[in-house]
């Protein structure tokens, strides 16, 4: 299984994610995109296989991938303080890869309806969401 863990800014997120895939699902091969090389390198250094920076990195990397996690901000255009270009959110949108979102109410961007989780619990629900794939 191919994940793809995109992340912008700091990577704290990002970094997170890597982390809780590669201690509950070693079996997947886990790539790092950052928007940024801080935030790479962040992905890189929490156990990520391969990692890489910039916009051609994500549209690359979305075409391989079976699924893409990541805020949701990757999906938005000019979204996380600018860093995610309009090709980078096209290519995760587009994306045959399963998206796990998760939600965050910054950079004005709102989502209604979601109650605020910890970043612990969202990371755990990611791996659920994983691993309900691989059952």
């Amino acid at each position: 299984m191919n994940i793809l863990v995109i992340d912008a800014q700091g990577g704290g997120i990002g970094k997170q994610l890597v982390t809780a895939v590669k201690q509950n699902i070693p079996s997947a091969n886990v790539t790092a995109v950052g928007t940024n090389s801080t935030a790479t390198l962040a992905m890189l250094k929490a156990g990520a296989d391969g990692a890489a920076t910039g916009e051609n990195a994500v549209i690359v990397g979305c075409r391989t991938a079976d699924i893409i996690i990541g805020p949701i901000g990757i999906a938005i255009a000019d979204s996380m303080l600018g860093e995610v270009t309009p090709k980078m959110a096209l290519a995760v949108a587009q994306s045959n890869a399963k998206r796990i979102l998760i939600p965050f109410n910054h950079c004005d961007t709102v989502i209604v309806g979601i109650s605020d989780f910890n970043i612990g619990r969202l990371v755990q629900s990611v791996i659920n969401e994983i691993q309900s794939e691989n059952s």
